[in-house]
């Protein structure tokens, strides 16, 4: 027995079929295309994000013998938004993804209306261009066709797990979890339901959004005819942060973990309760059980990280792959003042700035390449820090962090990352804990792990980063990247 997990992320469809010990038995693995039409848009191709998902699973397939699956589990980029025919399957225009910033605008236009205190306290988020809210606000503004057909019910809008669940269901299911539906700005965190005030504020049909669902149970089945010949129980879904929260077997209260995906997540269990950050973290739903007991959580949403990296590899075109880059930076002892401030699309925790650009300075005669990788490692280990200093669970003396996410192999952020937090970091034998976490929730809900209990039992330590313990060296660092914070702030404003 053995369950399929798709991860749906930003960049690509990452497959894996994971076996009751919590190995990985097989993975595929394929990119699609980021579009770029305009500065700050940033949007993406369901149909391409579609093929993606059966390349990658179809990869995973052929590794091992197919009647052993006994369900699927789901886990995506959560705030990127999408629209489809209910009836045809197509989408009728490209996915905005939650880099984008077209509607930081319309954020402001609504901030000044007085409305981000009432959507705070409903959905525990802000109003910043990062969530699905004012995204379809843009589309009903500038796109009056396509919304009039969201309005007459032919078009359904959801999360791209909702669009997977279509497209695998023959359009036969529309539904999402709680840990998706929390970021669309529609969701009140106190009720678990879609909100009537906030559809009504944001201008959003609820009968066009999905019917909210468990995070694990049978919660659709896979039609064959469209899902690689497969019928099987969709038996989990939750958005990427938490999904990896769950994978981190972070299931109690101050349990916290830090993902390095495209950006940073990092995410802490505040158990049954629903806790409030006044220092730019969010208040989210983790998961929901079948019974409907809900478990949340405190996060700091970094934009971008591992697209940093990307960006030296495809746009500065300095580095070959993400995986030299621990080696190019070892070659310095240090930046030797450089900085990099990767607000590439504004920034997220704990300044939330959409107007916020990407800087490097302290550049001389003297900086090379290798400088500027170290400085890109390093405003990954600031960012995370930033947002760690803010998090309550610090203060009640958090003993480690848990990383995950492709990045977590490099030796150096790691270390680096320890230096700069003061305390261990903790990295497991298997960091692909965002398709793991899908994975246990599937498992959950067909019965192939009985409780989180055996789910702990998974759990093994690849490697634990001590702090080097030379905090006056370390504090200086971050104070300086945190003047070129500062400097970089509302740059698209000018």
């Amino acid at each position: 027995m053995s369950i399929l997990a798709i991860d749906a992320g930003t960049t690509g469809v990452t497959a894996v079929v994971v076996t009751p010990d919590g190995g990985i038995a097989a993975k595929g693995y394929q990119e699609f295309a980021q579009h770029f039409p305009k500065p700050g848009w940033v949007e993406h191709a369901p149909e391409e994000i579609w093929q993606a998902t059966l390349e990658a699973c179809r990869d995973a397939l052929h590794q091992v013998d197919r009647s052993e699956i006994t369900g699927v589990g789901i886990t995506n980029q959560r705030e990127t938004i999408v629209l489809w025919d209910r009836e045809t399957l197509g989408s009728p225009r490209r996915a905005i993804v939650w880099q984008d910033r077209r509607t930081a605008d319309i954020c402001t236009r609504l901030r000044d209306a007085g409305h981000e205190e009432r959507v705070a306290e409903l959905t525990g988020l802000r109003l910043d261009p990062y969530f699905s809210g004012t995204k379809l606000m843009w589309l009903a503004e500038h796109e009056p066709h396509t919304w009039a057909l969201v309005e007459s019910g032919r078009y359904a809008v959801g999360t791209v797990d909702s669009y997977l669940v279509a497209r695998m269901t023959r359009g036969l299911h529309h539904v999402t979890d709680v840990s998706n539906a929390c970021r669309t700005l529609l969701f009140d965190l106190t009720t678990g339901d879609w909100s009537d005030e906030l559809c009504s504020l944001f201008g959003v049909p609820r009968d066009a959004l999905p019917e909210l669902v468990a995070n694990w149970g049978e919660l659709a089945v896979t039609d064959p005819r469209s899902f690689l010949d497969l019928s099987l129980p969709i038996a989990g879904i939750a958005g990427d942060q938490q999904s990896a929260l769950f994978g981190q077997t972070c299931f109690d209260e101050g349990d916290s973990k830090c993902t390095y995906g495209t950006g940073s997540f990092i995410l802490t269990n505040t158990g049954s309760t629903l806790k409030r950050s006044d220092a730019g973290l969010l208040s989210t739903a983790a998961w929901r059980s079948p019974s409907g007991e809900m478990t949340y959580a405190l996060e700091g949403a970094i934009f971008v990280t591992g697209a940093a990296v990307q960006w030296l590899r495809d746009g500065l075109q300095i580095v070959g792959s993400a995986a030299e880059t621990a080696a190019i930076a070892a070659t310095v002892e240090d930046t030797e003042g450089v900085v990099f401030v990767p607000a590439l699309t504004g920034l997220g925790a704990p300044d939330w700035d959409p107007h916020a650009r990407g800087m490097i300075i302290g550049i001389t005669r003297g900086t090379t390449r290798a400088h500027l990788v170290r400085a890109t490692l390093e405003a990954i280990a600031f960012e995370v820090r930033d947002v760690l200093d803010t998090l309550p669970s610090c203060g009640a003396g958090l003993a480690s962090l848990r990383v995950d996410g492709g990045a977590s192999a490099n030796d150096l952020l790691c270390q680096l990352q320890a230096d700069q937090v003061g305390l261990a970091v903790e990295r497991p034998k298997l960091v692909e804990t965002t398709a793991l976490g899908a994975a246990f929730l599937a498992g959950l809900g067909t019965g192939l792990w009985s409780s989180t209990d055996d789910l702990r039992e998974t759990w093994q330590l690849d490697r634990r980063f001590e702090p080097s313990g030379d905090r006056p060296s370390a504090d200086a660092a971050h104070a300086r990247w945190r003047d070129a914070v500062a400097r970089s702030k509302g740059w698209a404003a000018v």
